[in-house]
């Protein structure tokens, strides 16, 4: 992973301070991270072209961006172009060669216009009336950001949120499924409470899980038996 940092920035656009920079050219640096756009808020034209950036995110905060090269990286996802419906200034944009341009450039190219109309060129070639009218029926409409994954504010995959253990009901019983009848009563020995007889438990076995997910539905599993415990007595 490639970050574009404050230093990085400062030196290349030879600014004091992030809110001074206008223009910023990191062509094939390989960045795969630009966090560091959050902190450009009057940024006017950036080149990123021949990098492997993924998610335009970050680049929602450039609210005076007017033009912004992005060929040769790995956008490959077209509802990306949501992050840039809502830049007001954005006149000229530089997408193609990325892999969400395939495998149809005419509804590639048409997609990009229904959602950003007011673009005057794209991909260096000039954007007509007669295109914007004909997005409207042959581009298709972003109307969110991706949902396939969570990002994280360097640009990756962020951690998913674990699912609380919830309230506790006459089901928890069920949950023994996921450990042995061994482990269990002993659970269930350490917290003062009767073992169960063997038709609690499944005939069929239970498919292995990651140690993590194990760990957490056994520490949920505890969690509900002295919940259960204390409204027993």
């Amino acid at each position: 992973m490639m970050k574009l940092t404050r230093k990085q920035v400062l030196s290349r656009a030879k600014a004091s301070e992030l809110d001074s920079v206008r223009k910023l050219n990191c062509w094939g640096s390989r960045l795969t991270d630009i966090s560091i756009c959050h902190e450009l808020p009057n940024i006017e034209v950036m080149t990123l072209s021949a990098n492997s950036i993924s998610t335009l995110e970050p680049i929602r905060s450039c609210q005076n961006l007017t033009e912004l090269y992005l060929r040769k990286n790995n956008i490959s996802n077209m509802s990306e172009l949501y992050y840039l419906k809502h830049l007001p200034r954005l006149k000229i944009l530089w997408l193609s060669e990325n892999p969400c341009c395939n495998p149809d450039p005419h509804k590639y190219r048409m997609t990009v216009l229904r959602n950003l109309p007011n673009l005057q060129k794209l991909d260096n070639q000039a954007v007509t009336a007669e295109e914007v009218s004909h997005s409207i029926t042959e581009g298709e409409e972003i109307t969110a950001a991706p949902t396939e994954i969570s990002i994280a504010e360097n640009g990756s995959p962020g951690p998913t949120k674990e699912p609380a253990c919830g309230e506790v009901t006459t089901e928890s019983e069920n949950e023994l499924l996921n450990f042995s009848m061994e482990e269990t009563n002993k659970i269930r020995e350490q917290l003062g409470m009767k073992p169960l007889s063997r038709d609690k438990f499944s005939p069929f076995s239970s498919p292995v899980e990651p140690y993590g997910n194990k760990k957490r539905k056994k520490d949920c599993f505890i969690k509900k038996l002295e919940a259960s415990r204390k409204d027993i007595s």
